[in-house]
């Protein structure tokens, strides 16, 4: 057989993800529906797992098919499965061969132990309870990044995890960009702030109904409920047990709907985005979405450029108004529109506007490099926060858990992921332009609040290719251009110019 030692590598990888996917399900049900009581089992049962698929991935028997696969498919087209798969495997097997089975076993111990702390002591404002499970992850980052080693910064070993090839100086020039380009609209905003009237949304809007809500809303934007599942949590996310089972959650707040429902949309966007993955690559190392950037790019994209649009609002209104029928009692979409796309600085970076919401990113960007860099030590996160929060944002939050505790990231050691939030923003503006551009239909059709032929561009030139392609070729591919800054600086000046009736802002 020509292709003899790939498709056994091929089965091989099969049987691991099919571990990684065992994995998921027990990390699925973790934060959904386990008993207080059931953690350390868990815990120990997630280790376990962690530990059996990194000794099967990095083991000599696999580098050696490997290395064989290679040199069988080494003519195999640049974009073939084949060329993609290999390419992957192999970055991902020398990356994952620096880490002893001990060391991953411990990774999960830590990360477990620190997620569950945080969802106590988020909801008890306990920030000293969560402070020792914060300091571990933070040691755990740095012993990360000295294991995969850097040439300049130690973040620079963190960020490339989430957004391969990515720098910590490129990230710098890029928000140093998006703050010169949007900060001038947003302070033109600020004194406006009279112009827009978003009373409508604290009303008391019953949790079955936002349920309710949510499944419709993730269903108009093409989310295959066959396919997937609503799940509730404290901090949403959502998570892929293959193409055919990708499943999402939200948070509801009585007195605040669109958190539930945008939360909602946030998480269908990344579903979809795995749903869309070639059925040719399910199950395969390339399964998958090929940065946390582009990830976010698809969840951004379905949130704030559909979510937010007098289009979809045009279309769906009515199915909203059925819902709450007394809270939006003669309240028309106009100004629903209005209200959901009012610009305010907030304390919650994920209720934050699509302006204000960088400046959240640009903070935990900042605590982030202090805190690998032990220039910040974890007891003194929170006032650190609070100053930051008043400095960018002018705001500052009165109790932790609306400040340093809001996030489930820092539990997980997810340092360096945060600023792919911003990427997402910037890819999300461009690879819309472009869809706008390479087919006319899409235009009219989200003017009605139709997404079919939008989700129909992302599958061809985004969700198909899983992650054959790294960021920036697939960006390039996508559109014809590296990632700019351009198009949605470009984005945000006419909708919220038209918004606030503003001109030449910036």
């Amino acid at each position: 057989m020509l292709n003899a030692h790939y498709e056994t590598l091929l089965e091989k990888l099969k049987t691991i993800t099919d571990v990684e996917k065992a994995l998921a399900v027990l990390d699925w049900d973790r934060e959904t529906n386990m008993p207080e009581q059931g953690i350390a089992g868990r815990t120990r049962q997630i280790s376990t797992l962690s530990e059996i698929a990194h000794r099967m991935f990095t083991g000599n028997e696999l580098g050696d098919l490997l290395a064989a696969a290679e040199n069988e498919q080494q003519d195999a087209p640049y974009d073939s499965d084949e060329a993609s798969m290999l390419r992957n495997v192999r970055r991902d097997y020398d990356e994952q061969a620096l880490f002893t089975p001990e060391f991953v076993r411990r990774r999960s111990e830590i990360t477990g132990a620190a997620g569950a702390a945080w969802a106590a002591c988020r909801q008890k404002n306990d920030f000293a309870g969560f402070r020792p499970h914060l300091e571990a992850a933070v040691a755990l980052a740095q012993e990360t990044a000295e294991i995969y080693g850097y040439t300049d910064e130690k973040y620079d070993a963190l960020l490339d995890k989430y957004e391969r090839g990515m720098k910590t100086a490129d990230v710098r020039r890029i928000f140093d960009e998006v703050k010169t380009q949007t900060v001038p609209l947003i302070q033109a905003i600020a004194e406006h702030q009279g112009a827009i009237d978003d009373s409508v949304l604290a009303q008391d809007f019953p949790v079955a109904a936002q349920r309710a809500m949510c499944h419709y809303a993730a269903q108009s934007l093409g989310y295959d409920f066959s396919r997937g599942h609503l799940g509730e949590v404290h901090h949403p996310f959502s998570t892929s047990f293959g193409r055919n089972d990708v499943r999402i959650t939200t948070r509801f707040a009585p007195e605040y709907a669109v958190s539930s429902l945008f939360a909602t949309m946030h998480e269908a966007g990344h579903a979809m985005y795995e749903q869309g993955i070639a059925e040719a690559l399910d199950g395969t190392p390339v399964g998958k979405g090929t940065s946390s950037g582009i990830h976010e790019s698809q969840s951004r994209l379905f949130e704030n450029q559909v979510g937010r649009s007098l289009g979809y609002w045009q279309a769906h209104f009515e199915e909203l108004q059925r819902h709450f029928p007394s809270q939006l009692q003669g309240v028309s979409v106009e100004q629903f529109y209005r209200a959901i796309n009012k610009v305010q600085p907030s304390l919650i970076r994920v209720e934050a506007d699509e302006l204000t919401y960088n400046m959240h990113i640009i903070l935990r960007f900042e605590l982030e490099q202090a805190l690998i860099n032990s220039d910040l030590k974890v007891a003194d996160l929170p006032a650190a926060w609070r100053e930051k929060m008043q400095q960018l944002l002018g705001v500052m939050p009165e109790t932790d858990s609306k400040g340093v505790l809001q996030d489930i990231h820092w539990s997980m050691a997810a340092f360096g992921y945060f600023p792919t939030y911003t990427l997402g923003n910037l890819y999300a503006a461009q690879f819309m332009a472009a869809a706008r551009q390479q087919d006319a239909r899409i235009e009219s059709d989200l003017a009605r609040g139709d997404t079919g032929t939008l989700l129909a561009w992302l599958r061809d030139n985004i969700h198909r290719h899983g992650s054959k392609f790294d960021a920036p070729e697939l960006c390039q591919r996508a559109t014809g251009e590296t990632l700019s800054a351009e198009p949605f600086v470009h984005y945000v000046r006419q909708k919220f110019g038209a918004l606030y009736g503003l001109h030449n802002v910036g």
